[in-house]
């Protein structure tokens, strides 16, 4: 087992991970909070994306359908599909792209620009301060598992 303890390696957070001077625990926490924000700004914008895939996938395999249907000799029915589903909006005046673009344009670019600034402004930078401080918390020293930085991870090639 390696050992931890050693000074090659210091068993604590890398600087880039620590709480800056003279930032307080509520800071920390403020920032922690909004960063958690982001994370579920961040799956909303993961599922709009995929909801944008699956209306593209819906789009083409529809074209399909219709052009069975018709084929299969229901005109009726393949017209109103090419009437009133095929090429229409999912929402009004939108197809998917354009959801995506407003989004990525409007909310998302702004929560971003808060919290990218909340980092410069109150944490000199810092990402996941929070989180650090959490996992010294929580982790055993010395113990197999619980390293502080991945360079202390027996076999790690980037410090070899």
């Amino acid at each position: 087992m390696p050992d931890h303890t050693s000074d090659a390696i210091p068993d604590h957070p890398a600087p880039e991970r620590r709480r800056p001077e003279g930032v307080t625990d509520a800071t920390v926490e403020a920032v922690g909070k909004l960063s958690a924000a982001l994370d579920h700004v961040e799956d909303a914008r993961g599922h709009l994306y995929a909801f944008h895939r699956l209306m593209g996938s819906a789009e083409s395999t529809l074209e399909e359908a219709e052009a069975l249907v018709r084929e299969a000799g229901h005109v009726d029915i393949a017209d109103a599909m090419d009437r009133d589903v095929l090429g229409q909006n999912p929402l009004p005046g939108m197809w998917s792209f354009q959801m995506v673009d407003a989004f990525d344009d409007g909310f998302y670019a702004r929560t971003k620009g808060l919290h990218q600034r909340a980092l410069d402004e109150l944490m000199n930078g810092q990402r996941h301060v929070f989180e650090a401080e959490m996992k010294e918390l929580r982790r055993t020293r010395g113990r197999e598992g619980h390293e502080a930085r991945p360079g202390d991870v027996e076999g790690d090639p980037e410090f070899e």
